[in-house]
Protein backbone atom coordinates (compact mmCIF):
# COMPACT_ATOMS: atom_id res chain seq x y z
CA UNK A 1 0.00 0.00 0.00
CA UNK A 2 1.50 3.21 -0.83
CA UNK A 3 1.64 5.31 2.14
CA UNK A 4 3.46 8.72 3.06
CA UNK A 5 6.11 7.29 4.65
CA UNK A 6 6.91 5.13 1.50
CA UNK A 7 6.49 7.68 -1.12
CA UNK A 8 9.09 9.86 1.03
CA UNK A 9 11.66 7.37 1.46
CA UNK A 10 10.84 6.46 -2.25
CA UNK A 11 11.56 9.88 -2.90
CA UNK A 12 14.52 10.14 -1.11
CA UNK A 13 16.45 7.21 -2.51
CA UNK A 14 15.71 8.51 -6.43
CA UNK A 15 17.19 12.17 -5.09
CA UNK A 16 20.15 10.31 -3.18
CA UNK A 17 20.47 8.21 -7.32
CA UNK A 18 20.18 11.67 -9.74
CA UNK A 19 22.34 13.80 -7.40
CA UNK A 20 25.32 11.25 -7.02
CA UNK A 21 25.19 10.64 -10.89
CA UNK A 22 24.92 14.49 -11.67
CA UNK A 23 28.00 14.71 -9.78
CA UNK A 24 30.25 11.42 -11.43
CA UNK A 25 28.20 11.60 -14.72
CA UNK A 26 29.35 7.64 -15.12
CA UNK A 27 26.36 6.05 -15.62
CA UNK A 28 24.96 8.34 -18.32
CA UNK A 29 28.04 8.31 -19.96
CA UNK A 30 28.46 4.61 -20.23
CA UNK A 31 24.92 4.44 -21.85
CA UNK A 32 25.18 7.27 -24.11
CA UNK A 33 28.34 6.23 -25.27
CA UNK A 34 27.37 2.91 -26.01
CA UNK A 35 23.77 4.25 -27.38
CA UNK A 36 25.50 6.59 -29.56
CA UNK A 37 28.18 4.12 -31.03
CA UNK A 38 25.61 1.37 -31.93
CA UNK A 39 23.11 4.27 -33.74
CA UNK A 40 26.29 5.03 -35.59
CA UNK A 41 27.49 1.85 -36.73
CA UNK A 42 24.08 0.57 -37.74
CA UNK A 43 23.81 4.18 -39.94
CA UNK A 44 26.91 3.66 -41.51
CA UNK A 45 27.57 -0.20 -42.04
CA UNK A 46 23.81 -0.88 -42.60
CA UNK A 47 22.88 1.00 -46.75
CA UNK A 48 19.86 0.37 -47.02
CA UNK A 49 16.74 2.25 -48.99
CA UNK A 50 14.76 4.11 -47.36
CA UNK A 51 11.77 1.78 -47.19
CA UNK A 52 13.66 -0.91 -45.63
CA UNK A 53 15.31 1.44 -42.97
CA UNK A 54 12.09 2.36 -42.08
CA UNK A 55 11.09 -1.34 -41.35
CA UNK A 56 14.47 -1.92 -39.25
CA UNK A 57 13.73 1.32 -37.67
CA UNK A 58 12.03 -0.38 -34.51
CA UNK A 59 14.73 -3.39 -34.67
CA UNK A 60 17.75 -0.68 -33.93
CA UNK A 61 16.11 1.18 -31.46
CA UNK A 62 14.45 -1.18 -29.24
CA UNK A 63 18.07 -3.44 -29.36
CA UNK A 64 19.72 -0.29 -28.69
CA UNK A 65 17.50 0.55 -25.64
CA UNK A 66 17.61 -2.50 -24.44
CA UNK A 67 21.69 -3.14 -23.87
CA UNK A 68 21.86 -0.07 -22.86
CA UNK A 69 19.50 -0.20 -20.36
CA UNK A 70 20.95 -3.15 -19.07
CA UNK A 71 24.61 -1.68 -18.61
CA UNK A 72 22.60 1.17 -16.57
CA UNK A 73 21.12 -0.97 -14.49
CA UNK A 74 24.24 -3.63 -13.93
CA UNK A 75 26.11 -0.34 -13.25
CA UNK A 76 23.44 1.30 -10.90
CA UNK A 77 23.51 -2.08 -8.06
CA UNK A 78 27.48 -2.73 -8.77
CA UNK A 79 27.58 1.12 -7.39
CA UNK A 80 25.85 0.44 -4.56
CA UNK A 81 27.06 -2.62 -3.38
CA UNK A 82 30.81 -1.87 -4.12
CA UNK A 83 30.51 1.45 -2.15
CA UNK A 84 28.83 -0.35 0.54
CA UNK A 85 25.93 1.62 0.77
CA UNK A 86 23.50 -1.14 -0.60
CA UNK A 87 23.35 -2.61 3.17
CA UNK A 88 22.74 0.93 4.67
CA UNK A 89 19.87 0.73 2.36
CA UNK A 90 18.74 -2.51 3.83
CA UNK A 91 19.15 -1.79 7.33
CA UNK A 92 17.61 1.80 7.35
CA UNK A 93 14.28 1.86 9.10
CA UNK A 94 11.95 2.32 6.12
CA UNK A 95 9.50 -0.32 4.26
CA UNK A 96 11.90 -2.23 1.66
CA UNK A 97 9.84 -1.45 -0.68
CA UNK A 98 10.94 2.20 -1.23
CA UNK A 99 14.59 0.77 -2.43
CA UNK A 100 13.05 -0.73 -4.84
CA UNK A 101 10.25 1.81 -6.29
CA UNK A 102 13.51 4.18 -5.52
CA UNK A 103 15.81 2.21 -7.86
CA UNK A 104 13.21 1.32 -10.45
CA UNK A 105 12.16 5.29 -11.10
CA UNK A 106 15.89 6.46 -10.93
CA UNK A 107 16.80 3.57 -13.23
CA UNK A 108 13.69 4.48 -15.56
CA UNK A 109 15.26 8.27 -15.35
CA UNK A 110 18.36 7.40 -16.84
CA UNK A 111 16.87 5.08 -19.74
CA UNK A 112 14.22 8.36 -20.62
CA UNK A 113 17.43 10.60 -20.32
CA UNK A 114 19.47 8.57 -22.89
CA UNK A 115 16.17 7.94 -25.20
CA UNK A 116 15.66 11.75 -24.88
CA UNK A 117 19.45 12.15 -26.47
CA UNK A 118 19.77 9.10 -28.99
CA UNK A 119 16.06 9.30 -30.59
CA UNK A 120 16.78 12.73 -32.40
CA UNK A 121 20.34 11.70 -33.49
CA UNK A 122 18.67 8.64 -34.88
CA UNK A 123 16.19 10.53 -36.50
CA UNK A 124 18.44 12.92 -38.22
CA UNK A 125 20.92 9.80 -39.44
CA UNK A 126 18.46 8.22 -40.36
CA UNK A 127 16.07 11.13 -41.66
CA UNK A 128 13.17 9.93 -39.81
CA UNK A 129 10.38 11.15 -37.73
CA UNK A 130 9.99 9.81 -34.61
CA UNK A 131 8.18 12.24 -32.35
CA UNK A 132 5.06 10.78 -32.80
CA UNK A 133 3.06 10.52 -29.88
CA UNK A 134 2.09 6.85 -29.97
CA UNK A 135 5.42 6.07 -30.86
CA UNK A 136 6.52 8.05 -27.61
CA UNK A 137 4.07 6.18 -25.38
CA UNK A 138 5.05 2.87 -26.50
CA UNK A 139 8.65 3.85 -25.67
CA UNK A 140 7.39 5.37 -22.31
CA UNK A 141 5.51 1.80 -21.61
CA UNK A 142 8.56 -0.43 -22.81
CA UNK A 143 10.82 1.47 -20.54
CA UNK A 144 8.76 1.42 -17.33
CA UNK A 145 8.63 -2.45 -17.78
CA UNK A 146 12.44 -2.69 -19.20
CA UNK A 147 13.54 -0.47 -15.54
CA UNK A 148 10.80 -2.69 -13.01
CA UNK A 149 12.02 -6.15 -14.07
CA UNK A 150 15.56 -4.81 -14.84
CA UNK A 151 16.01 -3.41 -10.99
CA UNK A 152 13.92 -6.69 -9.62
CA UNK A 153 16.43 -9.18 -11.35
CA UNK A 154 19.65 -6.63 -10.56
CA UNK A 155 19.16 -7.09 -6.78
CA UNK A 156 19.39 -10.37 -7.09
CA UNK A 157 22.52 -10.84 -9.33
CA UNK A 158 24.29 -7.80 -8.01
CA UNK A 159 25.53 -10.13 -5.04
CA UNK A 160 27.05 -12.55 -7.48
CA UNK A 161 30.96 -12.77 -8.70
CA UNK A 162 29.48 -12.74 -11.99
CA UNK A 163 27.04 -10.26 -11.83
CA UNK A 164 28.13 -8.79 -15.55
CA UNK A 165 27.30 -12.18 -17.02
CA UNK A 166 24.29 -13.03 -14.64
CA UNK A 167 22.31 -10.58 -15.27
CA UNK A 168 21.40 -10.11 -19.01
CA UNK A 169 20.87 -14.09 -18.82
CA UNK A 170 17.99 -13.89 -15.81
CA UNK A 171 16.64 -10.50 -17.87
CA UNK A 172 16.56 -11.25 -21.58
CA UNK A 173 14.29 -14.49 -21.58
CA UNK A 174 12.00 -12.63 -18.92
CA UNK A 175 11.81 -9.22 -20.83
CA UNK A 176 11.28 -10.72 -24.31
CA UNK A 177 7.59 -10.25 -24.24
CA UNK A 178 8.14 -6.27 -23.55
CA UNK A 179 10.52 -6.11 -26.38
CA UNK A 180 8.28 -8.31 -29.20
CA UNK A 181 5.46 -5.96 -28.23
CA UNK A 182 7.23 -3.09 -28.13
CA UNK A 183 9.06 -3.11 -31.73
CA UNK A 184 5.64 -4.35 -32.94
CA UNK A 185 3.73 -1.48 -31.58
CA UNK A 186 6.64 0.53 -32.87
CA UNK A 187 6.54 -0.65 -36.27
CA UNK A 188 2.84 -0.19 -36.39
CA UNK A 189 3.17 3.40 -35.19
CA UNK A 190 5.78 3.94 -38.51
CA UNK A 191 3.85 2.63 -40.84
CA UNK A 192 0.78 4.51 -39.83
CA UNK A 193 -0.96 1.17 -38.89
CA UNK A 194 -4.85 1.49 -37.67
CA UNK A 195 -5.11 1.97 -33.90
CA UNK A 196 -7.29 -1.60 -33.49
CA UNK A 197 -3.88 -3.54 -35.34
CA UNK A 198 -2.01 -1.81 -32.30
CA UNK A 199 -3.82 -2.27 -29.36
CA UNK A 200 -2.98 -5.66 -28.61
CA UNK A 201 0.51 -5.19 -28.09
CA UNK A 202 -0.42 -1.93 -26.14
CA UNK A 203 -2.19 -4.00 -23.97
CA UNK A 204 0.39 -6.69 -23.61
CA UNK A 205 2.96 -3.85 -22.93
CA UNK A 206 0.65 -2.30 -19.98
CA UNK A 207 -0.30 -5.62 -18.62
CA UNK A 208 3.02 -6.71 -18.09
CA UNK A 209 3.72 -3.16 -16.68
CA UNK A 210 1.02 -3.44 -13.89
CA UNK A 211 1.55 -7.38 -13.19
CA UNK A 212 5.46 -6.88 -12.72
CA UNK A 213 5.24 -3.62 -10.36
CA UNK A 214 2.84 -5.56 -8.50
CA UNK A 215 5.02 -9.02 -8.25
CA UNK A 216 8.25 -6.58 -7.48
CA UNK A 217 6.52 -4.88 -4.48
CA UNK A 218 5.52 -8.28 -3.04
CA UNK A 219 7.92 -9.85 -3.14
CA UNK A 220 11.35 -7.51 -3.32
CA UNK A 221 11.73 -7.67 0.55
CA UNK A 222 11.98 -11.46 0.19
CA UNK A 223 14.81 -11.43 -2.41
CA UNK A 224 17.01 -8.74 -0.89
CA UNK A 225 17.05 -11.23 1.97
CA UNK A 226 18.70 -13.88 0.51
Amino acid sequence: MLTPSLLRATLAIVRKDLSAELRSRELLSAMLVFSLLVILIFNFTLDLDPVTRKDVTAGVLWSTFAFAGTLGLNRSMAVEKDRGSLDGLLLAPIDRSAIFFGKAISNLAFMLIVEAIVLPVYAVLYNENLFQPGLLLVILLGSVGYAAVGTLLASMAVHARTRDVLLPILLFPVILPVLLAAVKASNAFLADAPLAEIMPSLNILIGYDVIFIALSYMFFDEIVDE
